[in-house]
């Protein structure tokens, strides 16, 4: 069986797929990508049984016909070859895969397609569609706050909750929170799912940046994605996602309006200075100025410095991980931000002092218990 097909065209197309394929997989298999051929397109998968993706494109053809061709040497190969047309020889009972380029010949071992896991079908759900971009800003406004403890499975996924009229993402490590809901999308249906962080950075990757309806399709045990000859399909997390909306602070009478960009680099300065181990910085909310202040007492570092701002409650204290507060920051866009307070050993909320009609977003973070409040 033989097809014939662009270099770069087949290239970009294994590059966009590529990330789902692990070096040390269950499955010796899943080292390949699945090739299937049928009616002059080309159709290929990489799973690692958790997540797979499918991508399809055409090709000069006359037969059908499927094998598993390995990842890494293909890829490797089509780098490094100019853009040409490039014709594939399979031989379906030898498994193996012959690559003619213009100046050239590439023999490389493949194996038994029938081994390749099948990938789930979805039935019997209806589709929502969310717009390329929507669905993308939704996922780094909440993924770099998603935990890597895999002793609580569900947060190391994103939780979607579907509601009628709008549609939210919710990440935490516990030690942040991030909130992101866009009312310009309906589900027309309520669901919970909870989106391993794998899947998202792979569907992140895999967007579009021009505007592109993603139809999205789930049913007990996945949740599939489809846009262009681009699909995604991974098993959800079955587990409880902890009750966020209790962890938000509901009364805040402490409201601090600042400069994004000045509060952001302020911090980065002054957290050169914090504790290598803690990365705590201290804020002092007193009148218009913010003091923002960290010590490192081993090695008799310290530092401070002042910014001019808009503060609504009582003097305090409150202490922060510089990097928690520094990431949460760069993910927020609008030139001013809000700062809600209560106490100093109540969580704050950081949220954008302008935003977009269609969206809300809400960070909270945890503060760390300063020395005089011990």
């Amino acid at each position: 069986m033989k097809f014939i097909v662009s270099s770069s065209a087949l290239l970009k197309q294994l590059q966009s797929i590529n990330g789902v394929v692990t070096n040390n997989p269950v499955v010796p298999i899943l080292e390949n990508f699945l090739f299937e051929i049928e009616d002059g397109k080309l159709t290929i998968t990489a799973s690692d049984l958790e997540t797979s993706m499918i991508t399809e494109l055409p090709v000069e053809a006359r037969e059908a016909g499927r094998i598993a061709a390995p990842a890494r040497i293909l890829l490797d190969t089509l780098k490094n070859l100019p853009d040409q047309p490039v014709t594939f020889t399979l031989d379906e009972e030898t498994y193996t895969i012959e690559i003619a380029s213009a100046n050239g010949r590439y023999k490389l071992a493949g194996e038994n397609a029938t081994d390749f896991p099948r990938v789930p079908v979805v039935k019997g759900s209806a589709p929502i569609e969310i717009p390329s971009s929507s669905l993308s800003r939704a996922i780094n406004k909440t993924i770099f706050a998603v935990s890597t403890d895999e002793l609580r499975p569900a947060m190391t996924g994103i939780l979607v909750q579907l509601a009628d009229n709008q549609v939210t993402f919710v990440a935490t490590d516990g030690h942040r929170l991030l909130r992101y809901r866009r009312s310009d999308v309906g589900a027309g249906q309520t669901a919970n799912l909870i989106i391993p962080r794998k899947a998202f950075n792979l569907l992140k990757g895999a967007l579009p940046s021009e505007a592109t309806p993603v139809k999205v399709e789930f049913n007990n045990s996945n949740a599939f994605f489809n846009f262009n000859q681009m699909r995604l399909v991974c098993r959800l997390i079955d587990e409880r996602y902890p009750d966020y909306e209790n962890v938000i602070p509901v009364s805040n009478p402490n409201r601090l309006i600042i400069s994004r960009a000045d509060f952001l680099n302020s911090v980065k300065r002054i957290s050169i200075y914090s504790n290598k181990t803690t990365h705590q910085v201290r804020l002092r909310l007193a009148g218009s100025e913010l003091t923002v202040s960290a010590e490192d007492l081993d090695f008799s570092n310290e530092a401070n410095e002042k910014l001019p701002c808009q503060y609504d409650g009582e003097d305090m204290e409150i202490g922060f991980n510089a990097r928690f507060l520094a990431e949460m920051l760069s993910n927020i866009d609008s030139e001013e931000i809000t700062l809600e307070l209560s106490t100093p050993n109540r969580a704050g909320l950081l949220m954008p002092t302008t935003a977009d009609d269609n969206e809300s977003i809400l960070m909270l973070v945890m503060p760390v218990m300063l020395n005089n409040y011990v």
